[in-house]
């Protein structure tokens, strides 16, 4: 009698017998089974490999099939297995070639998918950046007639319409002895108070040591529109040092918080990019002025247009406010400079530098206001007497285009930057030069600044950085922005830097306190 598997139906090589259930299994389907399953097959009960019992039979051999009992018959069967073989090869070759085909598909359609996730995490990036910048003004409750007309009130000789019309733009009135008289008061007063600043160092003041110890502490990217990247003014508001002033390629100007890191206001309404920005020492007014010739008054908590001032017929290269905080000079490439009422939006007068041929670069008013300086495109900065409007001045030397003046707090120093990449320091006690600073080459200067005491120099461009008034040493150099400097200003007692680029970047330099 032939023992038979009960696993596999057939006649096993080496029978064994299960205790539990007495059924023949051949040993090494049973012994496979119990590693994945501990029990018998056909019961179902534990069952372990110890307890097989192997059956002893004798042992018989496999007999041939009938069809491999002759040569020709062994021949027959190889050559079958051999055509069966080939063909299974043919067929793997196929599904190779099939599964070669769908891989290739399937990366094409990967690569596909990647460069649209791309786009669209680029779109996404941008569509953020513009809510950042819209997001904080959300908030800002939009002032009821009421309101603005309080606003109106308080900001007293404003005598303009809301709409920010433009009131007798180009018809200079002269200057007048009322006029005359005010600057020469003013000036007198400032004069004074600057001879008393200067016998001591203000309270408070960043000291060298801690200004060699500035770091990059912020950074803002999301002020202006990213589709038309770069900031190209910068300006610190005198009455509240946390309130920036920045004006783009976009056409806009942004009144940023330091301290909240919010947009305050976006001040809409230029044609072109707004080139020039100055905030109101005492009041809650910014003024900008772009490359479509116009020169606008903010109120800023509003963000209303409070006058437009159409003193130039081409773009506006410089723009300075009168200590009095009244009146407003501006220079433009057409080489004529004009003064303007702030009060009115009236124009007081405009001249025009008749030696220039090419036009003006800048323009800034000398700490008392009785002088102010322009640069030119022919490489020289030119002193102009505002009372008698002549030029009483000129500061040859430069070569190139002149990019930024800055007056000294003590009125005693002009620092002037040009095409050349150097940096002169003017006397003007004694009308001459007398100091030099030569930069690397190809080095761009676009922005020169002093602190408010005087005892620093700030200069923006190829990339940040301080000297030393008086002895005009380097202090520290800032590499943070990934593109050309636009504008550098000092906070309050000098105790943090602001910067602005082309890179879109508002950034921060002040002493971080050690943790």
């Amino acid at each position: 009698m032939s023992l038979i598997c009960s696993l596999s139906n057939e006649v096993p090589e080496q029978p064994v017998l299960s205790p539990v259930s007495g059924c023949i299994y051949e040993k090494r389907l049973i012994i496979k089974y119990l590693r994945e399953a501990s029990n018998d097959p056909i019961t179902g009960q534990p069952l372990t490999e110890e307890q097989l019992i192997d059956v002893k039979v004798t042992p018989l051999g496999k007999p041939k099939p009938p069809s491999a009992t002759s040569i020709p018959a062994i021949l027959k069967t190889l050559q079958d297995e051999w055509d069966a073989c080939m063909l299974h090869s043919f067929t793997l070759r196929q599904q190779l070639q099939t599964a070669r085909q769908e891989l290739s598909h399937v990366m094409y359609q990967h690569d596909a998918a990647c460069r649209v996730i791309a786009r669209l995490n680029k779109e996404v990036t941008a569509a953020r950046e513009a809510l950042a910048t819209l997001k904080p003004q959300a908030g800002i409750t939009q002032p009821t007639a009421t309101q603005y007309a309080n606003d109106q009130s308080m900001t007293t000789g404003y005598h303009g319409t809301a709409d920010g019309s433009q009131t007798g733009a180009n018809a200079a009135e002269g200057m007048n002895e009322e006029i005359i008289q005010k600057l020469q008061d003013k000036a007198s007063v400032l004069t004074q108070l600057r001879k008393q600043r200067g016998k001591h160092v203000p309270e408070g003041l960043t000291t060298i040591d801690e200004m060699k110890t500035f770091r990059c502490s912020a950074t803002h990217t999301a002020l202006h529109s990213a589709s038309n990247p770069g900031i190209l003014a910068l300006d610190i508001s005198s009455k509240n040092p946390s309130i920036i002033l920045t004006g783009g390629n976009d056409r806009q100007a942004v009144v940023f918080n330091r301290d909240s890191e919010q947009v305050v206001a976006t001040l809409k309404g230029h044609q072109k990019k707004v080139t020039h920005v100055i905030h109101h020492f005492e009041e809650d007014i910014a003024i900008t002025a772009s490359a479509d010739s116009s020169i606008r008054v903010w109120h800023t908590p509003s963000a209303q247009c409070l006058k437009v001032l159409k003193a130039h017929d081409s773009p506006i290269t410089g723009l300075s406010l009168h200590p009095t905080g009244d009146y407003v000079l501006s220079s433009a490439s057409d080489s004529y400079w004009a003064l303007s009422d702030l009060r009115t939006g009236k124009l007081i007068t405009k001249n025009q530098d008749t030696s220039s041929q090419k036009g003006l670069t800048c323009a800034k008013f000398h700490p008392d206001g009785i002088i102010f300086g322009v640069g030119t495109q022919e490489s020289v900065i030119k002193i102009w007497d505002l009372k008698e409007c002549n030029n009483v001045a000129d500061f040859p030397g430069h070569s190139g285009s002149i990019n930024s003046i800055a007056f000294s707090e003590n009125g005693y120093y002009l620092a002037t930057a040009a095409e050349d990449a150097s940096i002169k320091l003017w006397d003007l006690r004694k009308l001459k030069n007398f100091k030099t600073i030569t930069l690397e080459d190809r080095y761009e200067i676009r922005d020169l600044v002093f602190d408010q005491s005087g005892m620093y120099l700030g200069v923006a461009g190829t990339d940040v950085r301080v000297y030393q008034a008086k002895q005009w040493d380097l202090i520290k150099v800032f590499n943070d922005h990934t593109a050309l400097a636009t504008g550098i200003r000092f906070g309050a007692n000098a105790n943090y830097i602001a910067s602005s680029s082309i890179d879109r970047s508002l950034k921060f330099y002040e002493q971080l306190t050690q943790e």
